[in-house]
């Protein structure tokens, strides 16, 4: 099973890169502790940086390849250095489902932020606005509430607010519902002050060859109902990792979004996007009771360990275990079922879990351990961590 042996920690010295406010890059001379995976206090998060790093290069090189753009979702990994990663090798911003979210990485300086979530009420408008001045920022709506109150925000602002009117494709969430309301909506924007349409934006269902057709066909249309309304729409939004292999296929989609990508998950590799050697995130938990034969119990429960199942059977893989399951969670407890497995693991071990979906395991922790090449290089704080405004 997964032990490692301790060894004496060690201090060195290596040169990182250091954003400030105005994205300029500067060298600094940062001390770390060199630690052994197993020296970490459980339960703990784990970020393979080199999986992370390469996950980012494969999917930009198959964008780049395919003429497609990048607008990454930071939610998974809500960390500006992975944030500036995913730019500096080719997306042309990335996305952010809240205004607190965008907040963070306008500090960190990222000059692009697409916010795919409706906003709604005074005081967030109010963040908005403060927000647009910072960065290149655009917004989605469904609805004349929703456009009509970014414009009392915006109508006297200096810097117009771009609005991508978001279209249900199949998904069954937020968005316009026919081709009609999306051009409507369309020339709503353009007529109100403060704002200016960009676009369209869609969140799709993630199933047959058929619905990707069905999606293109939809958007299609609704880009020829807004053209003949004299506006242009150049812009159309779309994806999720899910589909991100898939993303050529859409003929009218001019950018791809996708999030869990960056780390991948047990959810990703049961839909084949990914395999288990390509998952930077997993959570290092020990063994801490063995009741019966055929139970043992973890200390990673729903605190640390998303409760998310996805039509999945437990609540994640446990690496080189293929038939134990963990089976149940309580806040502090997880319950591993071992009457399939001929794995007994002793008390005090150690294992580390794939879980089904990695973004809620990084809202859940303040900060994770940055692990390369085996080696824990250092911690970092979830900067966008609990950003949910």
């Amino acid at each position: 099973m997964l032990m490692y042996p301790r060894k004496a920690p060690l201090y060195f010295s290596i040169s990182v890169l250091i954003e400030n406010d105005h994205a300029r890059k500067q060298k600094q001379t940062v001390s770390f502790m060199r630690m052994e995976i197993d020296q970490l206090e459980t339960p703990c998060v784990l970020v393979d940086i080199g999986i992370a790093e390469a996950n980012i290069d494969k999917f930009q090189a198959y964008c780049d390849v395919h003429g497609i753009k990048s607008r990454p979702h930071i939610k998974t990994h809500k960390l500006p250095r992975l944030a500036h990663r995913q730019v500096a090798v080719g997306g042309v911003g990335i996305t952010c489902q809240k205004i607190s979210e965008a907040e963070v990485m306008a500090d960190a300086g990222i000059e692009d932020i697409l916010i795919t979530y409706n906003i709604i009420g005074k005081t967030k408008i109010a963040k908005l606005r403060a927000l647009n001045g910072r960065c290149r920022l655009s917004v989605v709506a469904d609805s004349d509430t929703v456009i009509r109150g970014l414009s009392d925000g915006f109508a006297d602002a200096e810097q117009s607010l771009a609005v991508l009117i978001e279209c249900d494709t199949g998904a069954g969430r937020c968005g316009v519902q026919t081709h009609e309301q999306a051009a409507r909506l369309a020339q709503v924007v353009d007529a109100l002050p403060g704002l200016h349409f960009a676009g369209l934006m869609t969140y799709p269902p993630f199933g047959s060859a058929q619905d990707q057709i069905d999606v293109n066909d939809w958007l299609v249309e609704a880009k020829l109902q807004i053209n003949q309304a004299g506006l242009e729409c150049d812009l159309i939004s779309s994806g999720g990792s899910p589909n991100m292999w898939h993303a050529h296929t859409s003929k009218i989609a001019t950018e791809h979004r996708s999030g869990t990508y960056v780390y991948n998950d047990r959810s990703l590799i049961e839909k084949g996007v990914c395999e288990v050697e390509n998952c930077a995130l997993t959570v290092l938990a020990t063994v801490v009771s063995c009741p019966t034969d055929i139970r043992a119990i973890i200390d990673a429960g729903s605190k640390t360990l998303t409760s998310d199942l996805l039509g999945l059977n437990g609540y994640g893989y446990i690496l080189g275990v293929n038939d134990a399951s963990i089976c149940a969670l309580n806040e502090e407890h997880g319950t591993i079922d071992l009457s399939k497995t001929d794995w007994r693991p002793a008390i005090g071990e150690r294992i580390r879990i794939i879980p089904n979906h990695c973004c809620v395991v990084s809202n859940i922790a303040d900060s994770v351990w940055l692990v390369r090449d085996g080696q824990v290089v250092g911690e970092e704080k979830v900067a966008a961590r609990g950003k949910v405004i």
